[in-house]
């Protein structure tokens, strides 16, 4: 089976910082795209940062500039720096990645639990 386990989100200060992280474990073959979504309250689910295996990087308009996305294929890990938050990025922050299990040899989709990030004062 393959886990997605991503790090505490908190509550941080208007333009305060936070690292979120999301650990694939499994048995795994490779991972190709790695997400970062997150979910307002009242709002639809959005891609905010993506990266590929070669890791290009796309982001939201709403980020780029502030949000950087990174992997570490070594450690099956993406990570989310999140720089000068606003309260408008208060939501659940869901990773998702595609990935390839040794049992299946075909890329699946996946999602983590989701990690609340607040940015209040």
């Amino acid at each position: 089976q393959v886990q997605l386990v991503e790090s505490a989100g908190g509550l941080v200060q208007p333009g305060g910082s936070l690292r979120l992280s999301c650990a694939a474990s499994g048995s795994i073959f490779s991972i190709n795209a790695m997400r970062w979504f997150r979910r307002a309250p009242g709002k639809e689910r959005e891609l905010v940062a993506s990266i590929t295996d070669d890791s290009s990087t796309t982001y939201a308009s709403a980020v780029k500039g502030r949000f950087t996305i990174s992997r570490d294929n070594a450690k099956n890990t993406v990570y989310l720096q999140m720089n000068s938050l606003k309260p408008e990025d208060t939501a659940v922050y869901y990773c998702n990645v595609d990935l390839k299990r040794y049992a299946t040899m075909t890329y699946y989709n996946y999602w983590g639990q989701g990690t609340q990030v607040t940015v209040s004062s």
